[in-house]
């Protein structure tokens, strides 16, 4: 395993906003040459939650480590959330996705394979690096679809920006612009050309609403984009792994009892679409 942290605006010699973070952490993979010359392995950057007012460590590292385990080169983001607003967010996860890919030769990495996956705020901001991998507000950083993920994982994500849903994220976002916080909404940003999506939640989540999946599923079902979903019965909002990796080990979630193979789910669904380890 090589290890390391850095700041994108440094790497990209970015004036950084005020109180802005952009810290991606970097567990890559270190394919046996001997063995395996031209062995190329999958991505993925972790978009942690937080309500877009902090970035959670439990659905940080611990994320990075299981798709490690499965062979991915896994980077976790933590991006500035407020006072700072959209598109501070969105354009450091853009920044992230063109580093994994400017560096995919030295690192071994098959650059149309990356992926990446959100939870909660972080699964909106998934949702808008999939959909929003071009807009004006990031067309000085990137060109075509350099910042494009491959797949998305959106886990029990603030979807949409109407109805019952989670107001504090949307504020955090975008203030008291409402027509900024109705453009954001991911049901209204599904295009034909975006990504396959890997969603899940749970329908008795009382912070985010599943409704905010289900209204997602039909948009991305009526733009016919290739997705998969899984409603678990039982379970709260933040979940992440329902161990005591994340949790207190005398205080587990009460989950349904096959949530604990969600990722292997997820990983399932991209390895459908042709993430794997290739020679």
């Amino acid at each position: 395993m090589k290890y390391h942290v850095t700041n994108i605006y440094d790497e990209y010699g970015i004036a950084k906003p005020e109180n802005a973070i952009g810290k991606l952490t970097c567990w890559i993979q270190t394919p046996n040459k001997n063995n395996y010359p031209t062995r190329k392995m999958p991505a993925i950057l972790v978009l942690p939650g937080g309500g877009y007012a902090m970035t959670s460590s439990r659905e940080a590292e611990p994320i990075a480590m299981e798709f490690y385990a499965r062979g991915y080169s896994a980077f976790v983001l933590d991006y500035t959330c407020a006072p700072a607003k959209f598109p501070t967010a969105l354009r450091e996860a853009v920044l992230a996705m063109d580093y994994i890919r400017k560096h995919a030769g030295e690192w071994d990495i098959n650059p149309q394979m990356v992926a990446a996956i959100g939870f909660s705020a972080g699964g909106h901001l998934c949702g808008t690096l999939g959909m929003m991998y071009d807009c004006p507000e990031v067309s000085d950083l990137v060109t075509g679809d350099q910042a494009r993920p491959d797949a998305l994982g959106l886990c029990y994500p603030v979807a949409v920006s109407w109805g019952k849903t989670h107001d504090n994220s949307f504020i955090n976002l975008a203030g008291d612009d409402q027509a900024l916080r109705d453009r954001l909404s991911l049901d209204r940003l599904v295009r034909p050309d975006m990504p396959p999506v890997y969603i899940w939640h749970t329908r008795t989540d009382a912070t985010v609403p599943v409704r905010n999946s289900l209204v997602l599923s039909v948009a991305l079902d009526e733009a016919e984009v290739p997705f998969a979903m899984h409603i678990y019965g039982t379970g709260r909002h933040g979940l992440s792994l329902p161990d005591a990796r994340t949790h207190p080990a005398n205080e587990l979630p009460e989950v349904s009892l096959d949530m604990k193979y969600w990722v292997d789910e997820c990983a399932g669904f991209f390895a459908e679409r042709g993430f794997a380890i290739t020679d």
